[in-house]
């Protein structure tokens, strides 16, 4: 009989580990709530209406259609009977398995305000960056009608929570958007309306680069008109703002980038988890007394040659996702414990900036920017998305246009909270305008 693999999460580091056990004798099904495999790291730019989800989006099926030993399988996973060896699913459905691999990635960390997430969205998924995309164009739309000064300034008021490399990128990505469209397809708002402000607790930006990288995207971000706020702490999130301190901040749009903890996957195997909610694993990526089963990228607690917990990057979940289908598929044997490769550590601060650290050397500006644009290319899922997001991208630097600029409709004066999560179909370029 057939051994029987089941992976937990269709991410980056899910589907690298299902592709090394395509085509194989054993049986492979791919479980994951979503039908879709969705490109995280550029969702900003579908929030700030650059890119379509359509563009950093496929369905799972197609990815591994090509396999006729994998299967998807699109539902909830409530639980892990370790014992019988089954995943349990919503709907009192049960899946039998021989290994498990957990690559259930992560989650925004709201630090116990789990209340904040309706008024403060992060960028986790296809609805997430839409909610905000929708909020900030309304935004606009509102102010360009509203008559009170200050009304304007408020609605054009932008809080970024978090100084890490999602609120970095928004920050910058927000105010660029809202200079250009003011400056050409508004008639009745200013450029001295509009305010971005980026808001760190720590005591500076972009905490995981050197220091001099940090002052860089600093400097840069205040030249595009953000305001950078360092060693300032939320204290309340609101429909109408956010607390900061004594102060009260009005805001047409929110955008939470302050933390992210791993997926709940631990207690689904009753364990203690470490700090961030991650599942400890051996240098083989093994659940530390489990023998059949696995967990890696965001859910997996690994420490690397430096003593520290490897980051939740694309990388290492891809890395560990090809390290374990290889030694799934080899069954084990001769393996060595896996080993980080580190290919650079970067964040976007705009157009021609942003920042690259390779651990001995760094790069920043304008070749980092290509740099940059060249791996999250290279990162896409398919030749095809490759081709349509470097067109949009090449097109947009040229003209400084944004492709997916619309509101859908009747969201004028409201929040829509029904904008659908689910991608059924990739449509090219022009599938969500």
């Amino acid at each position: 009989m057939r051994e029987r693999f089941v992976i937990i999460g269709g991410g980056f580091g899910g589907l690298a580990c299902a592709r090394e056990l395509g085509d194989t004798k054993h049986s492979v099904t791919v479980i994951d709530r979503r039908n879709h495999n969705l490109f995280q790291p550029l969702l900003y730019q579908v929030a700030t209406a650059a890119l379509s989800p359509a563009d950093i989006a496929e369905p799972i099926r197609r990815t591994l259609g090509r396999y006729r030993n994998i299967n998807m399988i699109m539902a909830e996973v409530i639980g892990i009977d370790a014992q019988s060896r089954q995943v349990l699913l919503d709907g009192n459905d049960r899946v039998d398995f021989d290994r498990l691999v957990i690559a259930t990635g992560s989650e925004y960390n709201y630090f116990g305000k789990d209340g904040w997430r309706a008024n403060a969205p992060g960028m986790k998924t296809i609805h997430e960056a839409r909610q905000i995309r929708q909020r900030l164009l309304s935004s606009f739309e509102k102010a360009e009608r509203a008559h009170d000064e200050q009304e304007k300034r408020n609605l054009l008021t932008y809080v970024v929570i978090g100084g890490g490399p999602t609120g970095v990128e928004m920050a910058g990505a927000i105010s660029e958007l809202g200079r250009f469209m003011i400056n050409r397809d508004f008639r009745n708002i200013q450029l001295d309306q509009l305010k971005v402000i980026l808001i760190e607790a720590g005591p500076r930006i972009l905490a995981a680069f050197p220091e001099k990288l940090t002052e860089y995207a600093r400097h840069y971000l205040e030249k595009i008109g953000v305001e950078v706020r360092t060693g300032e702490k939320v204290l309340d999130v609101t429909s109408e703002g956010v607390m900061v301190g004594f102060e009260f901040i009005r805001t047409g749009c929110i955008v939470w980038g302050a933390g992210v903890k791993a997926s709940p996957a631990h207690r689904w195997l009753g364990l203690d988890a470490v700090p961030g909610g991650r599942i400890p694993v051996d240098r083989r990526l093994q659940v530390v007394g489990h023998r059949n089963i696995f967990a890696l990228g965001d859910t997996a607690n690994f420490t690397g040659t430096d003593g520290k917990p490897l980051p939740g990057l694309a990388q290492v979940a891809k890395q560990q996702g090809i390290y374990l289908g290889r030694l799934l598929k080899n069954q084990g044997a001769d393996s060595a414990a896996f080993e980080f490769k580190n290919r650079g550590n970067t964040a976007v601060i705009g157009r021609n900036a942003a920042i690259f650290d390779f651990g001995n050397w760094t790069l920043k500006g304008r070749a980092a920017w290509f740099l940059w644009a060249f791996v999250h290319v290279y990162l896409l899922i398919n030749f095809e998305k490759r081709i349509l997001v470097s067109i949009q991208w090449i097109w947009r630097y040229l003209t400084r246009q944004r492709g997916a600029r619309l509101i859908e409709e009747g969201s004028i004066g409201k929040i829509d909270e029904s904008v659908p999560s689910v991608v059924y179909s990739v449509t090219g370029p022009g599938g969500d305008r």
